[in-house]
């Protein structure tokens, strides 16, 4: 009976950490995508690739969290954890999550080597594009994210 708390005990310290990771790394992410989206038509491109770089890295860091740690930690909850409601509001709308993934992983590619003169002229509304569908991944992670929450809350009470 102990060792079932202690797991629990376990998990229920993992998925909150898990979470924080996941807000952590794609406040970074949106703090980069800023910092593009404000950048003039004249920048030159070697800062703009340089800041190009790193957020795409930030960005693919992001996107692996989701589906790679904190889904499948929910996934690993046994089927009488707190969390179970949280994994099965994940199971419904992972496949619309990974539908943005598709769109961040387009853009990473078109991205990826040297940023020439009429690439840094599409970068603005690539962006848009991709910020759209940044805005529909958060709102549906959000939802898990307040639902581990609530889950951990009342089970730390």
């Amino acid at each position: 009976m102990n060792t079932a708390l202690i797991a629990d005990s376990t998990h229920s310290k993992a998925l909150p950490d898990l979470v924080a990771k996941l807000l952590t790394v794609r406040q970074e992410s949106l703090v980069l995508y800023h910092k593009l989206a404000v950048l003039k038509p004249s920048t030159p491109a070697g800062p703009a690739q340089h800041l190009l770089q790193r957020f795409r890295q930030t960005l693919m860091d992001y996107l692996a969290l989701g589906p790679f740690e904190v889904y499948q930690a929910l996934e690993d909850q046994p089927a009488d954890s707190p969390y179970r409601p949280a994994r099965d509001l994940a199971r419904r709308l992972y496949a619309r999550i990974a539908r943005t993934t598709q769109t961040a992983l387009a853009f990473h590619d078109r991205y990826d080597g040297e940023l020439s003169d009429p690439a840094l002229a599409d970068l603005n509304q690539d962006l848009s594009r991709l910020g759209e569908s940044l805005a529909t991944r958060i709102e549906l992670e959000d939802r898990i994210v307040a639902a581990v929450r609530h889950q951990s809350a009342t089970f730390a009470a």
